[in-house]
């Protein structure tokens, strides 16, 4: 996906014209929150088929397979799509991983709760169509949305287990938002969670299907983003912030993982945001 930002409405016509066709599974190149007021979803997401009925809130990370039918349901379908890419809202995106780590799809109070929610949908999407969208604007209404969102959210979506893989996720992301400036090794966070390595791996794959090494990247990648769009720091500045002493390796690292170097990165946001 080539801009930041992306919304757009599924009505009940659109549902109606969609039964019968052929859908596939598939990964996207954007992160994906789907808020639905109306009607139902069939999911497949996380190697599991839901069927999930508004009101409801579903969120799915890049990368990630899965498969999505929008339904009626009682004679109606009303669900906005939101598609960013994750520099687009590098300072909570992380959180969102966070929130919706182990379980894709939520049910939210569909009270003055989910009118809160569709109306800023409807204010993010009439900011998208103005000559020169305004996407300081946009990112300001689409923090409300996910402040509210976490706000309602149930706390008893964990896992059953005790002693789950989730819990113990969860956990490890609490620590990573202290820590991940500092330039330690995935060691320093086995040990603040009373485990080896190797099973802090065995964790970060069952839910995230990355290496510990792959999410701490990942996370300090996401600050150099934010750092690069919003500030006017060197790189080598922006590499040590997030815990690179070299600003070759960093330069390194952020290419690998993005495809850009850091400064052909922030020529680009800038003429995206410009």
């Amino acid at each position: 996906m080539e801009q930041l930002f992306k919304i757009f409405r599924y009505t009940t016509e659109e549902a109606k014209a969609l039964e019968g066709q052929k859908i596939e599974a598939h990964v996207h190149d954007f992160e994906e929150l789907i808020i639905g007021a109306k009607g139902k979803i069939s999911h497949f997401i996380d190697f599991e088929d839901e069927t999930v009925y508004a009101p409801f809130v579903s969120f799915v990370t890049m990368g990630k397979p899965h498969l999505l039918r929008p339904q009626v349901h009682e004679g109606e379908c009303d669900l906005w799509v939101i598609r960013f890419r994750s520099e687009f809202m590098s300072e909570v995106i992380f959180k969102m991983y966070g929130y919706f780590h182990n379980r894709a799809n939520v049910t939210l109070p569909g009270d003055q709760c989910f009118d809160r929610l569709m109306a800023l949908c409807q204010m993010m999407y009439d900011e998208t169509q103005r000559p020169a969208p305004g996407l300081i604007v946009i990112k300001q209404l689409f923090m409300t949305l996910l402040t509210i969102i976490n706000h309602e959210r149930p706390t008893n979506i964990q896992s059953d287990s005790a002693n789950s893989a989730s819990e113990t996720y969860t956990h490890f992301l609490h620590i990573l938002e202290e820590n991940f400036r500092r330039n330690v090794k995935i060691s320093f966070y086995a040990e603040k969670l009373f485990m080896s390595e190797r099973n802090l791996n065995i964790v970060c794959q069952e839910v995230m299907q990355q290496s510990a090494g792959e999410i701490i990247e990942t996370r300090k990648l996401n600050e150099a983003k934010n750092l690069l769009m919003n500030s006017n720091k060197t790189i080598a500045e922006i590499g040590f912030e997030i815990g690179y002493n070299e600003k070759a390796y960093f330069s390194k690292v952020f290419k690998r993982k993005t495809g850009y170097t850091p400064t052909a990165f922030r020529k680009e946001m800038k003429q995206l945001i410009s």
